[in-house]
């Protein structure tokens, strides 16, 4: 059974960094694509950010551009999102997961919390 969990979440100030880490029990070959997602209070989950786990393309939702960053180191089954510049709008739970590229992922971690105050 695939597992994906995430550390490094917490509060912090308007303006101030946070690098998410999202550990992986295993690899699969369904797992092409990894990925940051986000849920904010009364919003829907929006993709935040994602990464071919088998290459370095990537993707960004335009309200990161510029200021959160994907990447994955395979040695440590480990995929990061360093986030800076935070704004209180970048607050919500946070959660890694990996699947197919182009399509729903097809596992999930539990979830980390993510507060900006401003």
């Amino acid at each position: 059974q695939v597992q994906l969990v995430e550390s490094g979440g917490g509060t912090v100030q308007a303006g101030g960094s946070l690098r998410l880490s999202c550990v992986v029990s295993e690899y699969t070959d369904s797992m092409q694509c990894m990925g940051w997602f986000r849920q904010a209070p009364g919003k829907e989950r929006e993709g935040v950010a994602t990464i071919y786990t088998r290459g370095s393309s990537t993707w960004y939702d335009d309200s990161v551009k510029g200021r959160f960053t994907i990447s994955q180191d395979h040695a440590k089954n480990t995929l990061y999102l360093q986030m800076n510049a935070l704004r209180p709008e970048d607050t919500a739970m946070y959660y890694c997961a990996a699947g197919g590229c182009g399509r729903p992922m097809d596992y999930w971690g539990k979830g980390i919390l993510v507060t900006i105050s401003s």
